[in-house]
């Protein structure tokens, strides 16, 4: 864990086993209690607890921070994106939280313990709505990146040059970039490949196109070997791409 959110990572989590099955599973129902680990620089290793909330520094650099989910003014439906998963801080909010908590270890035994506890919520809020729009942010930006790759596919599926290195190269990202945006479990390689197995279908389909032979349908997809094309179909179709056009007809 302590690797993990070296770097000022953040890592928001559900408290008790029961919580992190519903986490995980989906399910509706909040958990007691929310925890917000963060890799910052502490001066010390301490625990304490002030009312329902509680904070503890380990050696390292990690905080972990909890307070009573009902107490957030976040719902925890909105929490969702970031749990369970490492998500990167800004520079000035671990600094902002990094000293509020140095300031805790170095006087909170001489303050009131309600008074903590209510900091202690406001510290974690901020963190998590900081958190949680710089996350929301990137995801908006991210969709908006792969929008705009399938958008380039689509328009270049007859080019049979057409790749990942070419798609990247258009949005001017790297192809790890690309590939993350592609994350599914489908690569950008098979996509490609089922987007022109769908656009053979529906020109297969078109009755405006029926004296098109195969062959040709497959060149205006993008494939070079009209073989490679009616296997391909076959696999991902169940039948070959004359069948498929008979049945469509």
């Amino acid at each position: 864990m302590r690797q993990e959110l070296a770097g000022g990572l953040l890592i928001v989590r559900a408290s008790g086993a029961d919580a992190v099955k519903a986490a995980l599973t989906g399910a509706q129902s909040a958990p007691e209690r929310i925890q917000l680990l963060l890799g910052c620089p502490v001066p010390q290793a301490a625990a304490f607890s002030f009312g329902d909330c509680s904070l503890q520094t380990q050696p390292g650099g990690v905080v972990l921070l909890t307070v009573p989910e009902a107490r957030l003014t976040i719902g925890f439906a909105e929490l969702r994106p970031l749990m369970f998963q490492p998500v990167e801080v800004a520079p000035a909010l671990r600094s902002v939280f990094a000293g509020a908590v140095a300031q805790l270890l170095a006087a909170g035994h001489a303050l009131d313990p309600h008074g903590l506890a209510h900091h202690l919520l406001g510290l974690a809020e901020l963190v998590l709505r900081s958190a949680l729009r710089s996350e929301l942010d990137r995801s908006d930006a991210a969709e908006a990146r792969r929008r705009e790759a399938v958008a380039y596919m689509r328009a270049h599926l007859a080019d049979p040059t057409l790749s990942a290195e070419r798609i990247a190269d258009a949005l001017f990202v790297s192809r790890r970039r690309l590939y993350q945006l592609f994350d599914d479990g489908q690569g950008v390689s098979e996509r490609i490949r089922v987007m022109r197995i769908e656009k053979a279908k529906a020109l297969l389909a078109d009755p405006a196109k029926a004296a098109r032979g195969i062959a040709e349908i497959s060149r205006d997809c993008g494939f070079t070997n009209a073989t490679h094309f009616s296997r391909s179909f076959r696999k991902l179709v169940g039948e070959t791409p004359r069948e498929f056009r008979e049945r469509a007809r």
